[in-house]
């Protein structure tokens, strides 16, 4: 099943020419989830993915520029006669700024379900969960880890056969848990399936100052989606606004033993390379996607995640949108 990961916006809090406010777009099979919707998020969505029709949508926390994209994207969808219904998760206090929100766009004909969580809620869906968890910014706010189940393993269908099970119902029955009936008597799924495979895991931290729970959320991820607001040298700026430098995320990250980590939330005032060359002086495997950079993120047994430059855009191309 396809994971891919979108970014809509890289910047800081204030949009650049070059990098818009914070959006995150992950598409799991069939099913896309938004993680955030800062300014201009519809505008980034029209320019590479095409306006495509989220099922759920992830906010980190409230302030402005990771929220301030919803009211134009809830009214797009409405003068688009969309009819599905849009789930809109966040911390305690989402539901009064969607109230907020109505009063400016007005109606909305279809349905909006607001969700608020606390730290340590998981919202279940087919095969994964999205679980959130506790980051350390200036107001109440959640980091959130997409976390697939493990896979059975494979079947190894010559030993199958030689304990005498046909193909057909008795091998899925098998691939699901199930004993079956040999030629010598019952055959478990032990005995002809490899081990489990494990489940692909997504985490994306929002705003935040370097925190334990991070470290745990994102353990032996594929990806880490970290806050990298500053260098090192302005540390203390990152402390007194409860963000990270990007020695933060790399030490995160490599705490984690994450696969891959994703620089975000980039100040204007850096230059970009300074704050990669930074990340990877601690942390090797890190990047610094800019707005449309898609992440490919394979099973792994096929391989490591890898960042594909415009990768969002040229999905839009090749499908013709």
């Amino acid at each position: 099943m396809e994971l891919t990961v979108a970014f809509l916006g890289t910047g800081g809090t204030v949009p650049s020419a070059l990098r818009s406010t914070a959006s995150v777009l992950i598409t799991r099979g069939g099913l896309k989830m938004m993680f955030d919707c800062g300014e201009g998020t519809q505008r980034q969505l029209r320019l590479s993915t095409g306006l495509v029709q989220v099922d759920e949508v992830y906010l980190s926390h409230l302030h402005l520029d990771h929220c301030l994209g919803l009211p134009g994207l809830l009214k797009t969808y409405d003068l688009n006669d969309r009819s599905e219904a849009l789930r809109i998760y966040g911390p305690i206090g989402t539901g009064r700024f969607l109230e907020v929100i109505t009063g400016i766009t007005g109606r909305i004909g279809y349905p909006v379900e607001v969700v608020e969580l606390e730290p340590g809620e998981a919202i279940t869906g087919d095969g994964f969960a999205v679980e959130s968890f506790q980051v350390e910014h200036r107001t109440r706010a959640l980091g959130y880890a997409l976390v697939e189940e493990d896979r059975p393993g494979r079947m190894d269908p010559e030993e199958a056969a030689r304990l005498g099970v046909r193909s057909g119902p008795e091998l899925g029955a098998l691939q699901r848990g199930e004993t079956v009936e040999g030629d010598s008597g019952p055959v478990t799924p032990e005995q002809v399936m490899g081990e489990a495979r494990e489940g692909r895991r997504v985490v994306i931290t929002g705003d935040t100052a370097p925190c334990q729970a991070t470290v745990m959320a994102a353990a032996d991820a594929d990806l880490l989606v970290h806050d990298a607001s500053f260098t090192a040298e302005d540390g203390e700026r990152a402390r007194e606004t409860a963000h990270s430098t990007a020695t933060d995320a790399a030490e995160i990250a490599r705490e984690a033993q994450v696969r891959l980590l994703a620089l975000v939330h980039i100040s204007a005032r850096y230059h970009v390379k300074e704050v990669l060359r930074e990340a990877r002086e601690i942390f090797p495997e890190a990047v610094a996607p800019r707005d449309f950079d898609l992440v490919e993120i394979p099973f792994r047994e096929r391989g490591q995640p890898r960042l594909v430059e415009g990768g969002a855009i040229r999905g839009q191309d090749e499908s013709g949108g």
